[in-house]
């Protein structure tokens, strides 16, 4: 039969929407993530902090042995921010007698380049964090969490350790397979259960011999087991109609204002080995906002009294951060946070230490106005600024009209800073083959892209985790063993959850020794006290991330030769270009 016949074939059966639902179970109960205690094998106590894996290679069995192959279709499942489903789209209408698909992806795509992937692609590194970055490849499924012996009490959390399982590479592409019943008349939901007691219930986690850990290396049987019992752990539970509102299609809506075509639009170049970035379709990059933006960016009339722009505390010259440990505002007062330097921030989902701000236009607005900031009327910002005729005229080539408003304002600053690309430190020339990173350099890059798991003869730094890929940020939220003083908020002040208590915003790695001093507070005031802090100096606390959770007491014990190794390597992300970013900033004013 040709293939024309079989899509017509196809077509006139009609086509729908299938939902594949995942629930989470710990030994048949409800399971959420971050979840509570629970109890492992021989008395062990296990909290999951993270499940997520990518779904691919659908597949519908039909009574007659054929089937429909939804290849090019892909899911990613994220427990804690609980997305949870992915919708198939063109699904013929048919009654179904079985169900497959894979977690993981062929390995074509696993090979692939992940920057093809547009934003919001659930292959896209910046939507999943699931990508390796420089050594290539996807991890399939992630699992992490803390754990403790029995016999510890649930308040000791410094008995508490991390395991981290990261399923991936092309031998541990998973298979699920379901018998069962699936009726297509229009859009269906599949609702399924994936049961981690049954993958992790049975694991006897110790604090050596390798099994708190795995990346799946070659000869590494722990991969392999966890790998067949994720396989053996869904359960299918039912497929039903969707009916009404129900099966209408999500419409995802970010942007809150059309686009008038006003201006001379900019492209937004992305730099080799990046993602695709998300931006924003209602204020899109024209060569008339990005220069109000920058001008308004050295502009002191946005601070009260006219003492202060963001230039001053977003300094070019230090990748547009700041010297000091705590920023100080507009009225003299001494804030809370170090200012975060401020480069490819196309591709960060959120903004500020805490994730507060979900788009850069509503950071600028807040740092215009908040009160151990620039502490401005942005009324009064407003009307000083309409006075000046000049000003008038750059909003007009700008927005169509002259009007000056603080919308207008935090729209122009976002183009400004969504044009800060960082991408070409010797490391990226060195990637190129342009230069060649000395001996030195290129063993603190060993020591940073490998994970610390002695039992398996690795002695890495694990620093990939949270810093891996051309991004050198996943943009999680970690704890990261430093502990919090009295009555500072972190994540947990923007999500409600006790178990975000000490997790702020990972920054990138890129341009970081010019960036001191470090972490959310400054407290570190060199790239060498920041080595020695993640070798030998984390503090366990409650929320600590398991990645730094499942190292030893002791720390990594690197060598001092190792430690200057991987401040080398560091002082290789430097991009230069940076400080030459369009024309040179200056804190004075228009």
């Amino acid at each position: 039969m040709s293939a024309v016949v079989l899509f017509l074939l196809w077509a006139r059966l009609g086509a729908a929407e299938l939902t594949l639902e995942c629930q989470l179970r710990w030994r048949g109960a409800p399971l959420t993530v971050p979840s509570v205690e629970l109890a492992g094998a021989e008395g062990r106590v296990l909290r999951v902090t993270r499940f997520a894996a990518l779904v691919s290679g659908v597949e519908l069995r039909r009574a007659d042995g054929g089937a429909v192959q939804l290849d090019g279709q892909y899911g990613f499942i994220d427990a804690e921010t609980g997305r949870l489903a992915m919708t198939l789209r063109n699904v013929p209408e048919d009654n179904y007698t079985g169900l497959e698909f894979q977690i993981g992806v062929p390995p074509a795509i696993n090979h692939a380049d992940p920057g093809q992937c547009v934003a919001r692609h659930p292959l896209n590194p910046i939507v999943n964090g699931l990508h390796w970055g420089w050594s290539g490849g996807y991890v399939f499924a992630a699992i992490e969490g803390r754990w403790r012996a029995a016999g510890h009490d649930a308040d000791e959390r410094k008995a508490e350790r991390g395991f981290s399982y990261h399923l991936a590479t092309d031998a541990r592409l998973m298979r699920v397979r379901f018998a069962a019943a699936v009726e297509i008349a229009g859009p269906t939901t599949v609702r399924l259960t994936l049961d981690l007691g049954k993958v992790l219930g049975a694991q006897k986690i110790a604090a050596d011999g390798g099994s708190e850990t795995t990346h799946s290396g070659k000869d590494d049987l722990l991969a392999v087991v966890l790998a067949k019992a994720t396989e053996r752990a869904w359960f299918f539970l039912e497929a039903v109609p969707m009916v009404g509102a129900l099966a209408e299609p999500e419409r995802r809506v970010r942007d809150n204002a059309p686009y008038l075509g006003i201006g001379t639009p900019l492209a937004f170049a992305v730099p080799t080995g990046f993602p695709q970035p998300e931006l924003p379709a209602d204020n899109p990059l024209t060569v008339e906002g990005v220069e109000l933006g920058r001008r308004l960016f050295g502009d002191r009339r946005l601070s009260a009294r006219d003492t202060q722009s963001c230039a001053t505390c977003h300094r070019q010259e230090l990748a547009f951060s700041e010297a000091r440990a705590l920023s100080i505002g507009a009225d003299g007062t001494q804030g809370t946070r170090n200012s975060m330097p401020l480069f490819n921030l196309a591709w960060s989902p959120s903004y500020a230490w805490d994730g507060a701000k979900p788009q850069l236009r509503d950071q600028a607005i807040a740092a215009l106005t908040g009160e151990l900031e620039m502490h401005a009327d942005p009324a009064k910002v407003a009307a000083t600024l309409g006075r000046d005729p000049g000003v008038r005229q750059d909003f007009a080539a700008a927005f169509g009209t002259p009007e000056v408003t603080v919308e207008r304002i935090g729209l122009a600053l976002e183009q400004f800073m969504l044009t800060l690309v960082s991408a070409d430190s010797k490391f990226d020339r060195a990637l190129r083959g342009a230069v060649e990173l000395s001996d030195e350099e290129k063993k603190g890059f060993e020591l940073f892209a490998s994970e610390y798991d002695p039992a398996r003869s690795r002695r890495g730094a694990d620093c990939f985790h949270c810093h891996g890929g051309a991004l050198f940020t996943d943009y999680g939220f970690r704890d990261n063993g430093l502990g919090l003083t009295r009555g500072e908020e972190a994540r947990s002040g923007v999500t409600g959850r006790a178990t975000d208590a000490g997790k702020f915003k990972t920054p990138s790695l890129r341009n970081v020794a010019v960036t001191a001093p470090y972490m959310h507070d400054g407290r570190l005031g060199t790239l060498e006290e920041v080595v020695a802090h993640y070798d030998h100096g984390v503090s366990r606390t409650a929320t600590l991330d398991p990645n730094l959770a499942k190292h030893p007491d002791a720390g990594l014990q690197l060598t001092m030769e190792e430690q200057r190794s991987l401040v080398a390597f560091l002082r290789t992300l430097t991009d230069t270009k940076l400080e030459r970013a369009g024309e040179t900033l200056a804190s004075g004013g228009l």
